[in-house]
């Protein structure tokens, strides 16, 4: 009963929060220049795409899949709860922190980890950056009555990275105290904040706390105080970090409410800004709280506002700057933790679209204390920790607070094409291939441009993942008659599954052509599966559908056979989409699902027999 009283004690205080924040909404929401959303795009919760449009080109990468059972395919430890990603670019290398506790939120031990890649793509295997760290025993904390005894610290951290004017990267991360499943670490009650320097070698640097909270010293902690070190250029950037008011914005709620290095000490929550052409400075908290400050950061209006228009709750939202000197933020247009969408904006402060990310929920594998469904937390690259060569807005994220994503967002971001596809991907040039998919690759269900065994370039999707898919999305001029031609070589025919289907711009499809582990391809046929014909492994199988909204129905023709007539199974405006699946369609969860989940699922560290599709081209044309 106890447990019980605190999950709800836990809930109420969240409603409260959200409570607050409404209110400030009404009572001043047009009281000053602010951010607001006025498009008429709202996003549907029923879908885990929300039934957004795609930004074109978005690709989503996950660098981690957690794994219990064979932590050697993980990070090594196999702990099962990973969430709140920080990015940084530099060294020509993207940097990732995340944070860590083994089986759920707040439950410790926990530690911190990073990850780097060159490309955004290709990610190393995790190392732990801030360990477990071992509370001394008898401690407490006021207002609650339990007392440490054999416990670790949870990391909770708000900013992972710093970069020097002098080029030199910082990590960071918070040691909080959880005396039980529902403390807070972010109380202002914790040990204090680590840091160390990430090397251009990249080995790291020693620990070292930079700040601490109260009744906590050099004497009493385990590492010691950024002062101590010989390296007078590490100490000169951590007092560079200290002195920048937007750096310590982001240190409110782990430090001591009354800190005066706190510019505005208030209960907003995960703060991130960016600067406005006139020097102004926006800030977003969760909720999409948002205030200017017109001193860079040194002060504030005393009550942000709800940013208006915009839909988001107890979850991150992200904006900044893009490379084509618009603006973006990405969020969670919703009371829950899904989709994740992105909306731009010409002057930072007009937001007039909506527009999806990433429209997945992976199958949470692990239960565990406070893990919410969905791609949620998400943070991109804060202003000074570098800027990636692509041009492209990298953003990172967790799933399910189980596994680490990131998602490279093309820029200029656009939602539409007037261009029918005609691609060969060998003839296509190397790392251009993909430049207009949308492509969704676990680790264990990769979507990549590979060589065949005839050594010529193919879109392949694989999938050896129990519980995800690979997918690849193409979006094609708004068409009510349109012929698509694809072909595509199964590398099996008795094991895995590709569907291909045809979509209208809200993500629901009109028909559907199956490769099943039967060796038939069949199409969906109202309730059930119609089977075409047989097909064989490492045979290529040229196919062309041509589809008509007006008479809900399509033909197909498969490898010059005769065209075979078809109707939809649901209608649509006109088709839009064209995806390519290795999985069945998702609509678990749902608005309505209870959250936390407290089960495994059934040998979820194991992979699956991998199947593999090459699809070799990809046509499109307008039909008269």
């Amino acid at each position: 009963m106890a447990g019980i009283k605190k999950v709800k004690k836990k809930y109420m205080q969240i409603r409260l929060a959200a409570a607050v924040v409404l209110g400030l909404s009404a009572s001043g929401a047009y009281a000053q220049d602010t951010v607001r959303y006025t498009g008429n795009t709202l996003s549907n919760v029923d879908y885990h795409h929300g039934q957004l449009s795609p930004a074109i080109g978005v690709h989503s990468i996950e660098v981690l899949r957690a794994n219990r059972e064979h932590p050697e395919m993980a990070e090594g430890s196999g702990w099962t709860y990973n969430h709140a990603p920080m990015l940084a670019y530099w060294n020509n290398k993207f940097y990732l922190e995340y944070l860590s506790d083994k089986t759920g939120e707040s439950v410790p031990p926990g530690q911190t980890l990073l990850a780097t890649s060159a490309d955004g793509y290709n990610w190393s295997k995790p190392v732990v950056l801030f360990p477990p760290y071992k509370i001394p025993d008898g401690t407490t904390k006021e207002g609650h009555p339990g007392v440490a005894h054999n416990l670790y610290a949870v990391m909770h951290q708000r900013m992972g990275f710093f970069t020097s004017k002098k080029k030199r990267l910082l990590s960071l991360g918070f040691y909080g105290i959880c005396l039980d499943d529902h403390d807070d670490p972010n109380d202002g009650k914790g040990i204090g904040r680590v840091v160390r320097e990430i090397l251009p070698d990249g080995n790291f640097g020693p620990i070292y706390f930079v700040h601490y909270n109260p009744k906590w010293n050099a004497k009493n902690t385990s590492y010691p105080f950024y002062t101590s070190s010989k390296d007078k250029g590490f100490i000169e950037a951590c007092n560079e970090l200290m002195a920048n008011p937007l750096m310590m914005m982001q240190w409110v709620e782990e430090t001591d409410r009354k800190d005066p290095l706190i510019p505005l000490k208030k209960e907003y929550k995960a703060f991130n800004f960016y600067h406005l052409p006139d020097g102004r400075v926006v800030g977003l908290w969760k909720y999409a709280l948002t205030s200017i400050s017109n001193d860079g950061g040194k002060t504030w209006p005393e009550n942000a506002v709800r940013a208006p228009g915009f839909v988001n709750s107890n979850a991150k939202i992200w904006g900044q700057r893009t490379s084509d000197g618009r603006y973006a933020t990405v969020y969670n247009p919703s009371e829950f933790r899904w989709p994740l969408a992105i909306s731009t904006s010409d002057n930072g402060l007009d937001y007039k679209d909506l527009l999806l990310v990433n429209g997945e929920i992976s199958t949470m594998r692990y239960g565990g204390n406070y893990k919410s469904y969905g791609p949620q937390y998400v943070r991109g690259i804060i202003e000074g920790d570098g800027v990636p060569p692509d041009g492209k807005l990298w953003v990172a994220y967790s799933m399910n607070k189980e596994d680490i994503w990131v998602s490279s967002i093309p820029v200029p971001v656009i939602s539409a094409t007037n261009q029918y596809a005609d691609e060969v991907f060998d003839k296509m040039p190397d790392g251009q291939e993909l430049k207009y998919w949308n492509t969704f690759s676990p680790v264990w269900a990769p979507v990549k441009i590979e060589k065949t065994a005839d050594g010529t370039k193919a879109l392949v999707l694989r999938d050896k993942d129990p519980y995800d898919y690979a997918k690849a999305e193409r979006v094609i001029p708004a068409s009510k008659r349109v012929a698509v031609e694809f072909s595509v070589i199964p590398a099996q025919s008795n094991t895995g599954l590709l569907h291909i289907e045809f979509q209208d711009t809200k993500g629901s499809p009109a028909a559907r052509l199956i490769f099943d582990a039967d060796s038939l391809i069949k199409i969906k046929a109202g309730y059930r599966n119609s089977g075409v014909t047989k097909y064989e492994a490492g045979k290529q199988y040229d196919i062309r559908v041509e589809l008509n909204t007006a008479t809900r129905s399509y033909t197909i023709s498969v490898n010059g056979s005769n065209k075979s007539n078809k109707i939809f199974f649901a209608p649509v405006h006109a088709i839009e989409r064209v995806v390519f699946r290795t999985g069945e369609v998702r609509r678990f969860p749902d608005a309505d699902t209870p959250t936390d989940q407290d089960y495994d699922l059934k040998n979820p560290g194991e992979p699956v027999a991998e199947a593999a599709f090459f699809i070799k081209s990809f046509k499109t044309a307008l039909l008269k």
